[in-house]
């Protein structure tokens, strides 16, 4: 005991008797002083006390697609930590492959009485879907937030990326290593953020390299969000003569990575590949990959900070919060062959 009082004491930077009086839930100490011995038991992995455990202030679902794609498991640990220190309790449901849909994990949420749900990358953001279901949902009282993929007949907040400045940010890097045949790897075109990525590509092209629609269509090749989707899909760009290839996802550009090795080239020397998402671990692949980093951490507290306000009886406008993503350079990207012969 007496160890462990002296370790939290160090960590939080108080003497032992503050952190005995803390743990014994005494009064005489301060509310910042109280936060800090109670986020040093949490980082050296001790329990808090019972009687010290805040009381939960209700259920927040949390819908995702799948944990496959790490991307998912960093947005719910972000809006998870975010829920427990406004007192939530976070629930998870992840749709599987001949599992759940997206409407049962609904109803289950909806069932146990959740507060309100946020939702990720969901059927929200495929054009094809009915749209009805979320007005069932708000009818039932039950407020939400949907990350990824905007639709203007759901009266709700959203957040997301700006799909458009990201492409924007990959040709422009791409283009000035002097490479002019870009190939785009993305998903199947009924999703928003798909839609919004293409139009990015688009511009971006018809900017730095005067390529017209037809021309950039070319380009671009849909598959699934997989590493083999990404790696169908990089073949067929490839095989098109494409030197650089931007994907939608870092699981796809692994796939384009392999795909390229496949075929005895390598990457970057003869083509450079850019991911989308910065995952964690992305920056310890071989070759450590360039990609476009989504603000998940911004995100994530955006939408959380969204719904609470919903909960708390002062909707959000049905608007769409939009972050802007960054570009972050590593080893998967390299001069052009063009650029090489011209050196």
């Amino acid at each position: 005991m007496t160890a462990r009082l002296a370790d939290i004491a160090a960590q939080a930077g108080v003497s032992e008797a503050t952190v005995s009086r803390v743990l014994n839930g005494k009064p005489g100490v301060a509310a910042g002083t109280r936060e800090s011995v109670l986020a040093a038991l949490d980082v050296l992995g001790y329990e808090r006390p019972v009687k010290l455990r805040q009381r939960s202030a209700g259920l927040v679902g949390l819908i995702t697609p799948e944990l496959d794609n790490p991307i998912f498991p960093a947005l719910a640990q972000v809006i998870g930590q975010a829920l427990t220190r406004q007192g939530y309790t976070p629930v998870l449901a992840t749709q599987t492959p001949g599992g759940s849909t997206e409407d049962e994990l609904t109803e289950m949420l909806v069932d146990r009485g959740v507060s309100g749900i946020i939702f990720v990358s969901g059927l929200h953001a495929d054009t094809t879907a009915d749209m009805g279901r979320y007005d069932q949902l708000r009818a039932q009282g039950v407020p939400y937030v949907l990350i990824n993929g905007f639709s203007d007949k759901v009266q709700a907040p959203f957040v997301s990326p700006d799909d458009r400045a990201a492409m924007h940010l990959a040709v422009t890097h791409l283009t000035a290593l002097g490479h002019s045949r870009i190939g785009l790897a993305v998903g199947p075109k009924r999703f928003v953020p798909v839609l919004r990525k293409i139009e990015g590509f688009r511009l971006a092209m018809k900017e730095r390299l005067g390529l017209d629609g037809a021309e950039a269509e070319e380009l671009i090749q849909h598959s699934l969000y997989s590493l083999e989707g990404g790696q169908a899909a990089a073949a067929a760009l490839i095989a098109r003569g494409c030197t650089a290839i931007v994907c939608a996802s870092d699981m796809m550009a692994l796939g384009a990575i392999r795909a390229a090795r496949q075929q005895g080239l390598r990457v970057p020397q003869d083509v450079s590949v850019v991911g989308f998402d910065d995952s964690p671990l992305i920056a310890f692949t071989d070759p450590p990959l360039t990609t476009i980093r989504q603000p998940v951490q911004a995100m994530g507290q955006a939408a959380v900070r969204t719904l609470l306000e919903e909960i708390g009886g002062t909707p959000a406008p049905h608007s769409e919060f939009v972050f802007l993503p960054e570009l972050v350079v590593r080893g998967s990207t390299a001069s052009g062959p063009r650029q090489r012969r011209g050196a």
